[in-house]
């Protein structure tokens, strides 16, 4: 054991300082998780506001105009009023409003007789936008219906709530996220290149001819690199909560510990196509395209994969990305609940001792 010490001590100190003069591995630990943060948490967003829409108000009087006054001075809404229903259906013919909502002619007599309806016609070309608009169409005549004490929009009054989520943010979604995918790139990439620049260059072979053995160089490898991705979640951690306002509802206690635990899954899997590749240029394609693609297409990142063939949802349950990311988003959105926990948790963990493991066999002191 002293002997095991003294050899994972001076390694460890090599990597550290091998890592410091190495100013492109600090650049992708340190400066990758801010860009990547920056760009998709400002850049990407499933919020729709500023809609343009025409609105038809057959019946001028002052309650109808009351119905849709939840228009005006709206984040989600540009309205124009327009005279006939002829010309608002143009404008969205001519693609200048996504949105046509026709108060006819008898709206303030038939509300009271409970049968009063307001159309609204939505631009499908913008399937996703037509979807999100017409959901704040229909609270925004609920709750003005709910203001009047009327029966309700077609008889029942509708009351919408959002749980988990109070600003209704799809920045509050995203980026528990986008703290999954720092974390992969930053621990399969960044130790699969290094680790296989090494390999091509001839210092890792060079460490062959000491007593040390594979499993402590594989060890020590593993040390900084884990060091620089605990850095990078904690610059990520700070971001969302100070420049994003994204709450966490979880313990941070938890959320460190599922990190590291999954942390030690990506390590794993990079130095796994390190010493299969041993190719610097091999290496990284390995790892865009066992880690990004399917951490970015098929863990639930931006699209829910309950909607997906089954086929597909069985690959996304056999990457250890998904389960990481129920975990952090669990943490971050509504609180630590100890059953996803324990449960991804524990495949989490055992990910992690079948990757490492195998990064421990697949190193030989053998030169090839």
């Amino acid at each position: 054991m002293e002997g095991f010490r003294r050899r994972m001590k001076a390694l460890i100190y090599k990597e550290f300082l091998q890592l410091s003069r190495d100013s492109s591995s600090l650049l992708l630990g340190i400066l990758l998780p801010i860009v990547l943060i920056l760009i998709i948490g400002y850049g990407i967003s499933l919020d729709v506001k500023n809609v343009p829409t025409a609105v038809v108000l057959e019946d001028s009087s002052p309650f109808a105009q009351d119905a849709v006054s939840f228009l005006n001075g709206s984040d989600y809404f540009e309205p124009t009023y327009v005279t006939s229903r002829q010309e608002g259906e143009q404008l969205l013919l001519d693609r200048k409003v996504n949105v046509l909502i026709d108060i006819p002619s008898d709206f303030s007599r038939a509300v009271y007789e409970g049968r009063g309806k307001i159309q609204v016609i939505l631009d499908g070309v913008e399937t996703a936008t037509a979807m999100s608009t017409g959901g704040y169409v229909e609270s925004g005549i609920s709750s003005w219906m709910m203001r009047k004490g009327l029966a309700g929009y077609g008889g029942a009054a509708i009351v919408n709530r959002m749980w988990f989520n109070d600003a209704n943010s799809s920045t509050w979604f995203f980026i528990p996220g986008l703290i999954m995918l720092i974390m992969t790139i930053i621990g399969v990439m960044l130790t699969s290149v290094v680790m296989a620049r090494e390999w091509e260059r001839g210092t890792f072979e060079s460490l062959f001819v000491t007593p040390v053995r594979p499993m402590e160089l594989v060890l020590a490898k593993m040390v900084p690199y884990f060091c620089v991705a605990l850095l990078g979640m904690g610059i990520c951690l700070v971001l969302s909560r100070f420049l994003f306002e994204v709450p966490m509802q979880g313990a941070l206690s938890a959320v460190l510990l599922i990190s590291m635990i999954y942390l030690f899954v990506a390590l794993g899997i990079g130095l796994v196509i390190s010493a299969i590749t041993k190719r610097q240029f091999l290496a990284c394609q390995f790892s865009l395209l066992i880690s990004f693609l399917p951490c970015f297409v098929l863990s639930g990142f931006i699209f829910d994969l309950r909607n997906t063939p089954i086929v597909v949802q069985a690959v996304g349950q056999i990457l250890p990305f998904s389960h990481y990311l129920v975990c952090i988003r669990s943490l971050f959105l509504s609180g630590t609940d100890m059953e996803i926990l324990l449960k991804q948790g524990g495949l989490l963990l055992l990910y992690a001792v079948i990757f490492v493991s195998a990064a421990f066999r697949m190193t030989r002191k053998k030169v090839e």
